[in-house]
C-alpha cells in the first residue's frame, strides 16, 4: 500500500480536486456519506491512473486547513468504513493523521479495485476529474472489462463446464437484484439480463456468459453439479463420540441462501428451548446454544472456506455436549493459527461471496462474527469458543451449557 510523502500531498492539495483526490472541511452533516462516495469512486478508478485516490478531511476546497480537531474518534469513524458493509466489494484503504501545512488533517487513501465495479449504497459511483457520479450504462461496460484483467480471487473464476441456463434467472431478478441495488437505479436501468449478471459478477461478462464460482454459489440452480464439496454435512450423534449412534443426518446443498435456510432449520429444530417456571418468580427461557453465536460460526464457515481442489463439506456435527463446525481450507492472508480469532485480524478469501452473504443480509458488517458469538454464548452461559486451526481445516467447536 503506497504511503504518499509529504510532498506528493501537498502536490494534492495545491491542485484543483481531480479524480484522484477530494476534500472535506470536517466530518460533519452529509460528510460520511460523501466520503463513502468518493471513497467508491476512487475504488472505481474510472480513469484507469491505477494510482490511489486521497481524501483528505480537515481541508478547505483550496487546500488550507480548516483548523479540524483529529480526534481518534474521528479516525476510528473513518476506519470503519472499510468494514461497515457499505461498500461493496471491501475497499482497500488506509487512514492515518498527518501534519500538512501546519496544521492536522486526516487522510484516507484508497487503492484501485481489483473486482470493479464497487458499489456503496446499491450505487455504482466514480470519478471523472472533479465530477464524482453514479455510473451510466457504458461507464459500467468499461469497469466490468477491467475486471477481466485483474488477477482474480477463486470466487470469480469462470466455470467453463457451467452454461447461462444453470443460473436462476427467478432468484436473481426477484431477490438478488432487489437487494443489490438501490430502487432508484433498477428503475432507470436499461441494462440487459447478461450486463446486470455481469455487473454482480454472476458471469465472466456480457459476451462471455460462462457462469463464475460465484453465481453458481449464489444464484446457481444446482451448484454442487460442478462444485462437489460445496454443501453442509449434517450430523446430529446420540453421544460424545464420532462412533455413537446418528440420529439425524442429512447432506444440505443448493445455492448459497437455501443452504443456510436448511442448515438453520436443522440447527433451530434440534436446539430445543427448556422453560424453566420454578427458580424464579417468572419463568425462564434456557436454550443450550444462543442461536445468533451458531449463526455466525456457520457464516463465517461458508464465507472462508475454501471451494478450490476440494470435495470436502463443510462439517456441522452436533453431539450431546458440543456442536463442532469445521470448514474446509486453513487460515487466509492475514490470519494466522496464531492470530486466528483476535479482533481486527481478517482476511478474505472469497471476498465476492462476503458481497453475497452481505446483499442478502446474513452479514450486518465485517470481521465481527467471531466477536458475536462469543458475546452471545457468554451471555448464554456457555464455555468459551474455541478453535482448532491447521493448514486444511478451521475447527470451532461451542459447548453446551453447564
Amino acid at each position: 500500500m503506497k504511503r504518499f510523502t509529504d510532498e506528493e500531498l501537498l502536490s494534492l492539495l495545491n491542485d484543483t480536486e481531480s479524480d484522484r483526490a477530494e476534500r472535506k472541511e470536517s466530518f460533519n452533516g452529509d460528510v460520511p456519506k460523501k466520503a463513502r462516495q468518493a471513497i467508491c469512486a476512487f475504488s472505481n478508478d474510472l480513469p484507469g491512473s491505477n494510482q490511489p485516490g486521497v481524501l483528505f478531511i480537515g481541508a478547505s476546497d483550496n487546500g488550507d486547513p480548516s483548523g479540524l480537531d483529529i480526534t481518534d474518534q474521528l479516525l476510528l469513524s473513518l476506519a470503519d468504513i472499510k468494514t461497515d458493509g457499505n461498500i461493496l466489494p471491501l475497499p482497500v484503504l488506509t487512514v492515518e493523521k498527518r501534519t500538512l501545512k501546519g496544521a492536522g488533517m486526516a487522510l484516507v487513501t484508497v487503492m484501485p479495485s481489483d473486482m470493479p465495479p464497487v458499489k456503496y449504497d446499491g450505487r455504482i459511483w466514480i470519478r471523472t476529474g472533479p465530477r464524482r457520479s453514479i455510473a451510466n450504462e457504458q461507464e459500467e461496460r468499461i469497469l466490468n472489462e477491467k475486471r477481466r484483467f485483474k488477477n482474480l480471487p477463486f470466487d470469480l473464476y469462470p466455470v467453463p463446464t457451467a452454461s447461462l441456463s444453470d443460473l436462476s434467472r427467478t432468484i436473481f431478478e426477484n431477490e438478488y437484484l432487489p437487494s443489490a441495488f438501490a430502487s432508484d437505479v433498477l428503475e432507470a436501468n436499461g441494462r440487459s439480463y447478461e450486463e446486470r449478471l455481469a455487473s454482480c459478477k454472476m458471469i465472466t461478462s456480457p459476451d462471455e456468459t460462462t457462469p463464475t464460482v460465484l453465481g453458481l454459489i449464489a444464484i446457481g440452480k444446482n451448484p454442487q453439479d460442478f462444485l462437489q464439496g460445496a454443501y453442509v454435512q449434517f450430523l446430529r450423534i446420540a453421544g460424545t463420540e464420532l462412533a455413537d449412534p446418528v440420529i439425524d443426518e442429512e447432506n444440505i446443498g443448493g445455492s448459497v441462501v437455501e443452504l443456510l435456510r436448511r442448515t438453520e432449520e436443522k440447527l433451530k429444530a434440534h436446539n430445543r428451548s427448556a422453560v424453566d417456571i420454578i427458580s424464579a418468580a417468572t419463568h425462564r427461557i434456557d436454550q443450550p446454544y444462543p442461536l445468533p453465536a451458531i449463526q455466525q460460526i456457520l457464516y463465517n464457515a461458508v464465507l472462508h472456506r475454501t471451494y478450490e481442489r476440494t470435495n470436502a463439506p463443510i462439517r456441522v456435527y452436533w453431539f450431546n455436549d458440543r456442536i463442532e463446525i469445521a470448514s474446509p481450507g486453513g487460515p487466509y492472508g492475514n490470519v494466522t493459527a496464531e492470530n486466528f480469532g483476535r479482533p481486527g485480524i481478517t482476511d478474505y478469501r472469497n471476498p465476492n461471496i462476503g458481497v453475497v452473504l452481505k446483499t442478502f443480509g446474513y452479514i450486518q458488517a465485517f470481521g465481527r462474527g467471531i466477536a458475536t458469538a462469543r458475546r452471545a454464548l457468554e451471555q448464554n452461559g456457555n464455555p468459551a469458543l474455541e478453535f482448532v486451526v491447521n493448514e486444511s481445516t478451521v475447527l470451532c467447536v461451542l459447548r453446551k451449557t453447564l
